[in-house]
């Protein structure tokens, strides 16, 4: 309805502006008149039945993931022909999510969403995706991965790979193994600060605190999974943990946003860096075998291993996608995530694949790489993709950046967060 008003719109307005420009100009000569129609006709037209999918993703360039993503396309419209994939990279997640809710609504979405398993909240809320609950055999992606797509019952996300979460990498260089615990890493980045950066880490995202919060027994939902319950003395005690790190023990630098970070580590000048899947092939490929990886410490306080938060890549189709369109999108689909294109995620991204039968295959253990990414898999925790999580993770953000400006005490930053959330949830009843 909205295309058509939006179409009758346009056809009001360009009548108008004829009738009002009629009397002023020149008239098209005759021969100009008819030539309009040759130009359209030596303009090259798809064939017929060809089918083009607009796909956007959130992937990078860093790490290799964008030019996979492409080399993907073109592979796809070789064996398929008349279908083709356009790939459009979005800057990051947000960026991804605010667009896509914003040419949704407008009735000019993309095909497809290469994106992450948080959006499935929003976008179910607003009905701008579709459930793909009997398109797909579901049974042959790892359960974890199809978990975090799950809301009301129906399936929002196709996994591409399961994971995307956050542990400790290390330059072998400095770094003989990896800290069992944080009084080790405490210990050991004491020792690492006369000759480099001992630790750095993304310090303006609370997706980085909340590992540290599973570790001092911490969530960030009641059992109904809706309610905050973020002003609690488990988060006062993360956030504390957070600020004695950098400035009680100094161990992380002053200013360190992610891009800071990951250069930083990719230079080699940062011993160690808490950062996700989606960094190992590019920190593969800039440290070679010097790369290590492990388990983000345990907790000395407590004894309980970070928990950070994992669910993986996700493919998610508008609610507008239907006939021969749906069909290109479901083929495409299923080639991304057949074992061939699996495997070749593990080797070339080092990301744990998200079909139970890549993850199953003795080729992808066998990756020192991949191995330890699955060992930190093995203690993380379900993202939830509910809406009221976008509360939650607007809320605990500016109040964690307090803490590590050493602005806010963790005390009055965890009961700011809890008021933020609640009031958050208030507007999405």
């Amino acid at each position: 309805m909205k295309q058509k008003l939006l179409s009758l719109f346009v056809l009001v307005l360009t009548l108008a502006l004829i009738a009002a420009c009629g009397g002023g100009g020149a008239a098209q000569p005759a021969q100009e008149q008819a030539a309009a129609p040759e130009e359209k006709e030596a303009a090259p037209a798809e064939s017929a039945g060809a089918v083009n999918i607009i796909m956007w993703t959130k992937e990078g360039e860093a790490d290799g993931a964008l030019q996979f993503n492409r080399a993907l396309a073109e592979e796809f419209a070789k064996a398929n022909p008349g279908m083709t994939v356009e790939v459009i990279k979005k800057k990051d997640v947000e960026e991804l999510r605010e667009d896509f809710q914003t040419s949704a609504l407008a009735g000019s979405s993309p095909d497809l969403l290469w994106t992450v398993n948080d959006h499935a909240g929003p976008f179910t809320a607003a009905e701008l995706i579709q459930p793909v609950d009997g398109m797909f055999e579901l049974g042959q992606f790892v359960a974890g991965a199809l978990e975090a797509v799950k809301l009301d019952g129906k399936t929002w996300g196709i996994p591409i790979s399961s994971g995307n979460h956050l542990m400790l990498i290390y330059n072998k260089d400095f770094v003989d193994a990896a800290p069992a615990n944080t009084d080790e890493l405490i210990a050991k980045s004491k020792e690492l600060a006369a000759t480099t950066t001992p630790l750095v880490f993304n310090q303006t995202e609370a997706f980085w605190l909340v590992p540290w919060l599973g570790g001092f027994k911490g969530r960030v939902f009641a059992d109904d999974g809706k309610t905050p319950t973020l002003n609690t003395p488990e988060m006062v005690a993360t956030l504390q943990f957070l600020h004695d790190i950098k400035f009680t023990d100094k161990i992380i630098p002053q200013e360190s946003d992610y891009d800071t970070a990951d250069t930083l580590f990719k230079e080699g000048k940062a011993a160690m860096i808490i950062n996700g899947d989606w960094s190992l092939g590019a920190y593969s490929e800039a440290l070679g075998d010097k790369l290590g990886v492990a388990r983000i410490p345990q907790v000395s306080a407590t004894g309980e291993w970070p928990k950070p938060y994992t669910a993986g890549t996700y493919f998610m189709i508008p609610a507008g996608v239907e006939g021969a369109k749906l069909d290109a999108v479901k083929a495409f689909i299923s080639f991304v995530t057949g074992k061939e294109i699996q495997l070749r995620q593990v080797k070339e991204l080092k990301r744990l694949p998200a079909l139970q039968a890549a993850l199953d295959d003795p080729s992808a253990a066998s990756d020192p790489i991949v191995k330890g990414s699955a060992d930190q898999l093995q203690v993380g925790t379900g993202m939830p993709a509910v809406l009221e999580m976008r509360c939650n993770w607007d809320a605990m953000k500016p109040e964690l950046q307090a803490v590590l400006a050493d602005k806010k005490s963790a005390e009055d930053a965890a009961k700011a967060m809890q008021d933020a959330s609640e009031n958050c949830i208030k507007t999405l009843e």
